[in-house]
């Protein structure tokens, strides 16, 4: 499965999102430290979800983070993220 793929079902599950975009923008990083061969390591994701509302947004990247741990220690070597109600 595609780190991509990866990061859209445990969003999914971990907040039932209204709205949820994964883009893999490891090609823009090619070559740059901490992009591998083959990319898979630089994602934007939007998502919105009625979990965050009334939330910092510190506590809604910290509740990604969380949630995408494994990833964050393994393939991820950058996330760019839009969060929202």
């Amino acid at each position: 499965m595609r780190v991509a793929e990866q990061i859209e079902l445990k969003l999914k599950d971990a907040f039932a999102p209204t709205a949820l975009e994964v883009v893999d923008e490891s090609h823009l990083h090619a070559g740059h430290a901490g992009a591998p061969e083959g990319g898979q390591s630089h994602f934007r994701v939007t998502i919105r979800a009625a979990e965050f509302a009334g939330k910092s947004r510190v506590a809604q990247q910290r509740a990604i983070y969380a949630a995408l741990k494994e990833e964050m220690a393994g393939p991820i070597h950058a996330l760019a993220l839009d969060v929202g109600a």
